[in-house]
């Protein structure tokens, strides 16, 4: 009966953390607002918290590292080809798409490497719950999610200096550092954390996407109050350019999926895994080596590609699974 008991309880952890992470997913725009709004009207309450912004991040990496398992990296191997072009779609078509909308919204320099820094970034972590949603490939998408994440100190650095090194100086190597300290590091700490206290963790798995949706919302909140004079004057310029970044970034992933013949539930899984960005990773390397007005792009990411993945998967789900080809080897 014990036994019994312990299997059960084993097996709905999974289901309850599988539902709380939904419910994150769905109300994480509206927290995200609500928490811009207030670094907006009471910059003061966030003042300092710049300095803040990296060790939240690392709470939110933590958290992810956390619900990763050894059989995620186990889906890059058996799928080596569908992963590789998911990587190249994202760190081509994502940062090459804001080098283009900074060049042609004339963007000014501080915003122009704000919005580059953004494409620069590996893909975001509501990605894998978002293609879950739209009844897309979960496995390649947790596998590419987990490997750029993996290779961003080496990918993201180089990329956004070559990039926005035109618009500001960028110092790739202390960024190379930053990304590692609180990108990384956390990541397997987190992991280290599930393949020794497994039994424990998988309890807890319910309260961690509502810990990183908190914590997105405090980073965006102290990036909103930092940059509360410049927004009235670019809010609109900034939210055109994010609303041009993710619809095209979502758009390509799509067809770059399709195109490779991955069929379509691979392709729903390509256009989050390229068009949804870890924004808070962006916030705050622009926070640390630009300005907030920089990271003011990211912050406004945040909320818009969750409100924009929602409604995509929605429409994704009502069309169906859809039919899979075969996958090329």
């Amino acid at each position: 009966m014990r036994n019994e008991q312990a299997e059960s309880s084993q097996s709905s952890a999974p289901a309850e953390a599988d539902r709380g992470a939904r419910r994150a997913v769905t109300l994480f725009p509206l927290l995200v607002l609500l928490a811009g709004a207030l670094g907006l009207l009471s910059p003061g309450t966030f003042t300092g918290g710049a300095e803040a912004v990296p060790y939240l991040l690392g709470v939110v990496m933590f958290c992810m590292g956390v619900t990763m398992t050894p059989q995620d990296f186990k889906g890059v191997a058996q799928r080596p080809w569908a992963v590789a072009l998911g990587l190249v779609a994202h760190y081509v078509i994502m940062p090459g798409l804001g080098w283009l909308i900074a060049h042609a919204l004339d963007l000014s320099p501080q915003l122009a490497a704000g919005v580059i820094l953004v494409g620069c970034a590996p893909s975001g972590t509501a990605s894998n719950v978002v293609t879950y949603l739209a009844r897309g490939d979960v496995a390649l998408s947790v596998s590419v999610a987990t490997v750029s994440t993996v290779l961003a100190p080496l990918v993201t650095p180089p990329l956004t200096l070559l990039l926005a090194g035109e618009y500001l100086p960028v110092d790739a190597g202390s960024m190379v550092t930053d990304i590692l300290k609180t990108v990384l590091l956390p990541v397997i700490a987190g992991l280290l954390v599930r393949l020794l206290a497994g039994r424990y963790v998988t309890r807890a798995l319910g309260v961690l996407p509502w810990l990183s949706a908190l914590t997105i919302a405090v980073i965006v909140a102290i990036v909103v109050a930092g940059s509360a004079d410049a927004i009235k004057s670019a809010a609109l310029l900034v939210f055109l350019a994010v609303v041009l970044h993710n619809g095209l970034g979502l758009a390509l992933g799509y067809g770059a999926g399709r195109l490779a013949r991955l069929g379509e539930p691979a392709g729903r899984a390509m256009a989050f895994e390229v068009g949804m960005q870890n924004s808070g990773l962006a916030a705050s390397l622009a926070t640390a080596h630009f300005s907030p007005l920089a990271a003011l792009p990211s912050a406004v990411f945040s909320v818009w590609h969750n409100v924009s993945g929602a409604l995509a998967a929605a429409w994704f789900a009502r069309r169906g699974p859809g039919a899979t080809a075969p996958e090329k080897e």
